[in-house]
C-alpha cells in the first residue's frame, strides 16, 4: 500500500462476493489491504491476494444478529465500504411493497445497520473513513426504477448527514456514485408486476435500454479504483461520480431546469 493513504490496513467490504464490491476487495488486497470481504454467501476462508489478504466473513446486513456476529470476528477498522444492494424494475404504481421494503433493507437500512456496530471500531483511530457504493440513480429518478431510485436518495442525505455529525470524531463519509456497470446487477435485477398493465409496453423498452447500457458500460474495477484513490486522499470530496460522461451528466443535472431533466430521461427511457 502507498504511504500517501492515510488510514489504517483494516477494510471492512459488503457486498463482496460478486460485482463491484468483489473488484473493491480484490483490488485493496492487491495494494496490501487487510480485507474483510462480507457477504451472504461466500467462503469463510483467508487467503494473500498480492500483497494483502482477503478474510471471508458470512454476513447478512439486513439481520442485526448477523452483524453482530460478524463484528465479533474483527479486531480492528478503519474504512468501511459498503457494496451489497439490489434493483427492482417495476412501475412505480405496481410494484410489490414487500419486494420494495426488501430493497430498501438492503439498500438502505443495511448500511445503518452495519454502520451502528461498526462505527465504534472508526472511532479508535484517528482518522477513519465511510464509503458507500451508490449510484447515478441518486441524483435522478430513474423510470420503472423508481424505489431504486428512492433507496439511493435516501442513502445520499445520510451518508451526507453521516459527515456532518461524525466527522469530529476523525469519520469521514463518501458517495460514489457509478453509472452503468457491467455486472451480475443487472441479471439479478427482479421485474416486478409488469406484465397486464397500462406500463407494459413503455417498462419492456426501459428496461431493454437499461440492459444494454450496462452490459456495455464500464467495469466494476474502474469504481474500484475510484475508491482506491479516495483512501489515498487527505481530504476526501463528498461524493465522486464514476467516470467523466457521468460527470458531465451530473453537471448537467446541477444547471438544467427539472423540467427539462425530467423530459431528457422520458427521452432515453
Amino acid at each position: 500500500m502507498k504511504e500517501s493513504a492515510k488510514y489504517k490496513k483494516d477494510v471492512l467490504v459488503t457486498g463482496a462476493s460478486s460485482g463491484i464490491g468483489k473488484a473493491i476487495a480484490l483490488s485493496l488486497a492487491e495494494e496490501g489491504w487487510n480485507v474483510y470481504a462480507a457477504s451472504r454467501n461466500i467462503c469463510e476462508d483467508v487467503r494473500t491476494v498480492g500483497k494483502g489478504r482477503i478474510t471471508g466473513i458470512r454476513m447478512d446486513v439486513t439481520d442485526e444478529e448477523s452483524v453482530r456476529k460478524a463484528a465479533e470476528k474483527i479486531d480492528d477498522l478503519s474504512v468501511i465500504i459498503h457494496s451489497a444492494g439490489f434493483g427492482i424494475a417495476s412501475p412505480a404504481e405496481c410494484a410489490d411493497l414487500d419486494l420494495v421494503k426488501k430493497q430498501f433493507d438492503t439498500n438502505y437500512f443495511g448500511v445503518l445497520s452495519v454502520n451502528s456496530v461498526f462505527l465504534e471500531k472508526l472511532r479508535k483511530h484517528k482518522r477513519s473513513i465511510v464509503i458507500a457504493v451508490s449510484s447515478f440513480a441518486s441524483s435522478v429518478p430513474l423510470p420503472f426504477q423508481s424505489h431504486y431510485s428512492s433507496s439511493k436518495y435516501a442513502l445520499k442525505a445520510y451518508m451526507e448527514a453521516l459527515r456532518i455529525e461524525a466527522s469530529p470524531f476523525g469519520v469521514q463519509s463518501v458517495l460514489v456514485e457509478p453509472g452503468d456497470t457491467r455486472t451480475s446487477f443487472t441479471s439479478s435485477r427482479i421485474e416486478s408486476n409488469i406484465e397486464n398493465t397500462v406500463y407494459e409496453k413503455n417498462a419492456r423498452r426501459a428496461i431493454d435500454r437499461m440492459k444494454n447500457d450496462e452490459m456495455n458500460g464500464k467495469s466494476p474495477e474502474s469504481v474500484a479504483r475510484c475508491v482506491s484513490r479516495i483512501l489515498k486522499r487527505r481530504n476526501p470530496p463528498v461524493r465522486v461520480t464514476v467516470g467523466i460522461e457521468y460527470k458531465i451528466l451530473m453537471f448537467l443535472v446541477k444547471i438544467l431546469p427539472e423540467r427539462m431533466i425530467l423530459y431528457i430521461l422520458g427521452r432515453m427511457y
